[in-house]
């Protein structure tokens, strides 16, 4: 890691820091700090499970409880187990919640406002872009990927939105049952591998790869959510099943896609994949594509 570019984000995170006021026990001149502040401000208008609380914020389930006592006991949220299921703990703003939420609200715009306010026109507009750059890159780099059984519900979800978006993008639609999909046998180790993407603990995409003995390895069902697209997602499944096949000893890579995916047809090429002719008879398919592992892929 380059020592000069840990320097510059240390520097970076001390300059934000201070300048938008965390660093004070009274958040916006609120009687609260910014842990309890951003808590109100996630649980949001419809409230919402204290677990998917934790994830979101990437916090321990102690410091969360902590939190929400603290703001029970100014009468700001209720938290109430759920009928169906009294381990799930739903956590909701009281009307003086809502009221507490709304005065942040104006005071983050305010806020926000004097952050531009002595900027020229030019300055600004390069301080939004470079904003919204760093939002995209830092929440890229909170993106988890993890190898799962491909009957994961995490998996399982995925899947389902990955065969509905192709259902509406080919021409054809896209049944499952006619597709050369693999079972999810195949994508078990030894046989293959299944990973997950995550974003703040909610699943956002997903890639198998199969590694059939004595064949090439091969990409199946790699899909990543409308959303977190545009955050590098693709390629970098593509450089972890790659990585993974040359450790399983395959020099090889291939997969097989729709015409109507353009943007993945050109993400296969700048990554290196060769058009070749087709190597199955997958219905579905007007392209196939192959790419060499590199030496650098398998170290």
């Amino acid at each position: 890691m380059d020592a000069m570019q840990i320097s510059q984000v240390r520097r970076f995170n001390r300059t934000v820091t201070e300048r938008v006021g965390v660093l004070h026990d009274h958040y916006l001149g609120s009687d609260r700090p910014i842990g309890e502040a951003r808590l109100l401000w996630e649980i949001g208008e419809q409230g919402k499970d204290v677990r998917r609380l934790r994830k979101r914020l990437g916090l321990d389930s102690g410091y969360v409880s902590r939190l929400l006592r603290s703001l029970q006991s100014k009468g700001l949220v209720t938290v109430e187990p759920q009928p169906r299921d009294r381990r799930v703990r739903t956590v909701r703003l009281t009307e003086a919640g809502h009221a507490e939420r709304a005065l942040l609200d104006g005071r983050s715009d305010e806020l926000a406002g004097s952050l531009l306010e002595p900027l020229n026109t030019a300055q600004r507009s390069r301080l939004v872009a470079a904003m919204a750059e760093v939002d995209r890159l830092l929440t890229a780099a909170t993106v988890t990927l993890d190898a799962v059984d491909p009957d994961h519900p995490d998996g399982e979800l995925c899947l389902r939105s990955y065969f509905t978006e192709l259902q509406e993008r080919f021409e054809t639609g896209f049944d499952p049952a006619r597709s050369l999909l693999p079972d999810a046998g195949e994508l078990r180790p030894p046989h293959g591998l299944f990973l997950v993407a995550r974003l703040h603990g909610e699943p956002v995409g997903c890639a198998g790869l199969k590694l059939p003995p004595g064949a090439p390895a091969e990409v199946k069902r790699m899909w990543v959510a409308p959303h977190a697209r545009r955050l590098g997602l693709a390629r970098r499944f593509l450089t972890e099943l790659e990585t993974q096949a040359a450790l399983e000893g395959h020099d090889v890579l291939r997969l097989d896609t729709n015409k109507a995916l353009s943007a993945a047809i050109g993400l296969y090429r700048s990554y290196g994949f060769q058009e070749v002719t087709a190597f199955n008879d997958e219905p579905y398919a007007h392209h196939w594509f192959e790419k060499l592992i590199t030496t650098a892929s398998s170290g």
